[in-house]
Order: structure tokens, then sequence, then C-alpha cells
């Protein structure tokens, strides 16, 4: 019984990073769907970004204050200058060109622009040195190949659309929403909405390689999410305030908008830092955007029910290969783990053992230099 246990909890243990970023994927995908019937509404997404992270700023800094009140270290000037840059990559630059981006799209295909983050993070990360590409090993080739072929998939649904699959619970509400989804299609600007999600997937990509960066010279992780949350709304205020001159813009009442802004805060920034920069320093950026596409397959079924989004055969097919890749990154990421804890077991124990060898050799040189009494 003891054994299952041990088994069960060891299980548990490793599988925790797995959970978690796949509990976070529902949660980006939530996000998706609420703001894009805010922004459809008229919500400015200069605005948005501003309520997103004051409510995230309200929501972590209490408990950085209390938690990390002995551990939180002192602020240097490069230290902040790296939590200033982390505020604009992430809340302003990533986040306002990911809104507009998805105002001039949709949801399923914004998140299969962004399905570019894993590759475009990889890419980064072996420039910086942060992962290690030797293709001899079976392990690199797998992580390279995954990110190609998950590259490969987004860009299938971004170009092949092929025929529409119904599905049982779509089929009624796609009659009733052809008109209002014709003149929305029509003033989509697709072209300006593929490049400014772009644009936000490279921000989005810098901003874990900075952060991974950062967290080992500040570790205080609820400290770090807090602080630059904070640094990202006074930055959005000022961009907001040159970007948007209607005062109306800044009316926000207790509708969709509040819960937008609200659920964006509390779920996607301040929940969504804070687990991603523990995870982080266990496995890696790599590991954490490996598992953005699943955000975009979650996000299609949840808008063919939401939205009554039309889901085409290319989207399909492209879920498919983007499965396959993200499932060959983690594995060769599984590998790369074993293999770091093989080494990190193995050490400990050499040490033990010439520890051990150590003392008994004093032992030896104590009893012979003892003084004999019977002399």
């Amino acid at each position: 019984m003891e054994g299952n246990g041990g088994c069960f909890r060891n299980f548990f243990h490793s599988s925790k990073p797995y959970i978690a970023m796949v509990s976070l994927q529902f949660g980006y995908a939530g996000m998706n769907i609420i703001t894009k019937v805010s922004l459809n509404r008229g919500m400015s997404h200069y605005v948005l970004v501003v309520y997103r992270h004051a409510f995230a700023t309200a929501a972590i800094a209490p408990f950085a204050l209390v938690l990390e009140r002995k551990i939180r270290p002192k602020i240097t000037f490069p230290i902040f200058m790296q939590l200033f840059v982390l505020g604009l990559l992430g809340p302003v630059i990533d986040q306002n060109f990911y809104y507009a981006g998805l105002k001039f799209t949709s949801p399923t295909f914004s998140c299969a622009m962004s399905n570019m983050l894993p590759a475009m993070t990889f890419v980064m990360a072996v420039l910086c040195r942060m992962e290690r590409l030797d293709m001899k090993k079976v392990r690199c080739q797998a992580k390279l190949i995954g990110t190609i072929v998950t590259v490969a998939g987004a860009m299938l649904m971004t170009l092949y659309k092929g025929s529409i699959i119904n599905f049982p619970w779509s089929a009624h509400s796609a009659s009733s929403n052809n008109a209002s989804s014709a003149n929305n299609n029509e003033d989509k600007d697709w072209l300006k909405g593929s490049i400014l999600l772009i644009l936000a997937t490279f921000a989005w990509a810098s901003f874990f390689i900075i952060q991974a960066v950062t967290q080992q010279r500040y570790q205080a992780p609820l400290s770090l999410t807090a602080i630059v949350c904070f640094l990202g709304t006074l930055q959005s205020i000022a961009v907001t305030f040159v970007m948007e001159h209607k005062p109306a813009a800044w009316t926000i009442g207790w509708d969709m908008n509040l819960l937008a802004a609200a659920y964006a805060g509390i779920v996607s920034s301040s929940l969504a830092y804070y687990v991603q920069g523990l995870v982080m320093q266990k496995t890696g950026p790599v590991f954490v955007t490996a598992f953005s596409p699943l955000m975009m397959i979650i996000v299609a079924v949840m808008g063919s029910f939401i939205l009554a989004e039309k889901i085409y055969l290319g989207g399909v097919l492209g879920a498919l290969l983007i499965v396959m890749g993200l499932y060959s990154v983690l594995w060769g990421k599984y590998k790369e783990y074993k293999e770091k804890e093989a080494e990190s077991f193995s050490i400990p124990q050499a040490i033990k053992g010439a520890t051990a060898t150590t003392d008994l050799q004093d032992i030896k040189i104590q009893k012979n230099t003892q003084p004999n009494p019977k002399e």
C-alpha cells in the first residue's frame, strides 16, 4: 500500500507542471471569448488593458506583501529596468496588439496565429543559450521537429479553410447568425489583424525569455508579478491617454466590459504570470509556451458553442498537426528533464560516497593515533 501511495505521489508531483499549464489554457480560452464579446460591443482595447492590469495588481499585491515580506530582494537599477521592460512587453505591447488583432479577426484565428509562440520562444531561447540544441540527441530532434509541425498546423489553419464542419450544438445557431456574421466579416481587416498578432506573439515570446532571466536575480515570484502588473498599468495609462481621446471610453459599468477586465486581470494576468513563473523555474520557457496550441483547440470548440463560429476542415487538420507537434516537443522536454534529474541524483550520491570514505579514513586515523592504555 505504501508503495502504491508513493508511486501516486511521485506521479502527481511530476504531473503538476502539465496540469497547471493545461488549466491555464482553459483560462486563456475563456478570456478570448469574453474579450471578443466585449470588443464587439465597442470597448476600447487600450482601456481594457488598463483595467485588466489594475485588477491584476489589486488581486496579487496583498499576497505578495504578506507572503514574501521576508524574502523579497532589494530592487537594484538593473532589476528595475528588467521589470520595466517586462511591463512594456507583456501588458502594453503584447496585449494591445493582440486585442487589436482579435478585434479585426476572430478568437480562433487569433489563437491560431499565436501558436507561433513556441517556435519563436524556442529560437530565441537557443540564441540566448537557454536551450541546448544538440542535433545528435533524439530529444533535441523531437523538440525541433515538433516546433516545425506545430507552426505548420497553425499555418494550415490560417491559409486553408476547406468545407464547413457542422456540429450538432452549432447547427441551430448558425442559421440565426448568418446575417450578422456576414456583416462582421465584411468589416474585418484580416491582413492588418495578422500583422498585429505576429507582433504580439513576438513581444510575448520576448516576455518569457526576459522573465526567465529576471527570476534568477529576483527570486520572489508573487512580488515580481505584482510589480510587473503595476508597471504595466502605469504604462498602459500613458499609452491610453495618447491613443484614446474620448473621456467616455473610460466608462465601465456592471456589464460585460467589467467582466472582461476582471476576468482577464485576475485569471489571465496575475494568476497566469505567477503560475507560469513557477513552472518556468523548473522546466524553462519552451515548456511553458509549448501548451499554447491547446488554447486554440479549446477556443474553437467554445467559439462554436457561444459565438456560433464556423469551424472548417482546415482548422481540424491543423489542430491534429498541432497536437502531434505539441506531443513531440513535450516528449523531448520530458526526456531532457529525466536526464537532468538523473544527473542531479548521481552527483549527491557521489558526494555522499566520497564523504563516507573520508569518514572511514578519519576513524582509522584516530584509532591508530589514540594512545594504548597498556603502554
